[in-house]
Formats: structure tokens, C-alpha cells, sequence
């Protein structure tokens, strides 16, 4: 499957203090990951972050050029990027987005069909499946999603009576 070049990796939620930062909330694994990029794209253009830091679950960001509370106020509700050739992901590591339409299938095989969407919520992951009108959620977790093969786009998993 073809990865594309930039990922969605947060938004600009509103302003900070009175030099022009940014509150960024942040959709990766988490804001401190989005704290370590020294470049985001906002609108297609590079933006060097002078320094950020983390407060509670958001990234609170002094960016080059935006200078005043005005200029950072321009920015809000911009989704932010980020270049995959930045990321320093572990061996087998993946984006979320990377595995959105892959096949899946299970164990044996079969069809259960393709990822649609994917829910995040605090106590793990849920892959929305569609296959036409059917929908199933299938928990993201090592019970039922036994291989994910990114560069297949193949997702294996292990279905229950009901699923």
C-alpha cells in the first residue's frame, strides 16, 4: 500500500500565553512523541518549532514566525502534520493511518472484510470492519488481531461466536 509523505498528527486547539504559542492537541501515541519533532506542516509549509513542552495531554509549542497571540490565533483549529522520513518508529511499527483500507481476514483466510475506521478509546482500539452493509467492531488487541502486515495491507484476524 502506498504511505503517504505527511501524517495528520494533531490540531491547533487555541492560543497560549502572551508570545504568540500554540496549544496543539496531539493524536499520536501521545504529546510527548509530538513534542519531538522539530518540524510540523501546517497548510503544506514547513514550521520549525522553537521549543515545546507538554501540559496534561496537549503540546504547548512556540513556533518560528509566530511571534503575538494574533498571529498564533490565525492557526487555530489548523490540523498539523507531521513527515514520516521525521518518525522514528520501533521495528514492526506502524501509523494508524498505514493500515486504514487494509483487507481482513481470518486465520483460514476468509473474508471478513475491509478496515473502514478506526475507534480510539482509553482502554484499546477498536477496527471498524465493513464488508458492504455489514459492520463489526473487533477489538485491537493481541486476542483477535493476531498478524497486521502493513506492507500487504493485510490485517489476520481471530473472530468469536457473534462478531
Amino acid at each position: 500500500m502506498e504511505k503517504a509523505k505527511f501524517i495528520e498528527a494533531g490540531r491547533i486547539v487555541n492560543t497560549h500565553g502572551l508570545h504568540g504559542e500554540v496549544k496543539i492537541e496531539a493524536w499520536l501515541d501521545s504529546p510527548e512523541y509530538l513534542r519531538s519533532f522539530q518540524t510540523l506542516y501546517i497548510q503544506n509549509a514547513p514550521v520549525h518549532v522553537r521549543s515545546a513542552r507538554v501540559h496534561k495531554r496537549f503540546v504547548i509549542a512556540a513556533l518560528e514566525g509566530v511571534e503575538d497571540p494574533n498571529a498564533a490565533m490565525a492557526l487555530k483549529n489548523l490540523p498539523v502534520f507531521i513527515d514520516r522520513e521525521d518518525a522514528n518508529l520501533p521495528e514492526g511499527g506502524y501509523f494508524l493511518a498505514d493500515i486504514l483500507g487494509s483487507r481482513v481476514e481470518t486465520e483460514d483466510g476468509s473474508p471478513v472484510g475491509i478496515l473502514a475506521d478506526i475507534l480510539e478509546r482509553p482502554g484499546n482500539n477498536i477496527y471498524v470492519v465493513r464488508d458492504g452493509e455489514r459492520e463489526r467492531l473487533i477489538p485491537a488487541v493481541p486476542a483477535f488481531v493476531l498478524r497486521t502486515d502493513v506492507d500487504r495491507g493485510v490485517i489476520t484476524v481471530r473472530l468469536i461466536e457473534g462478531m
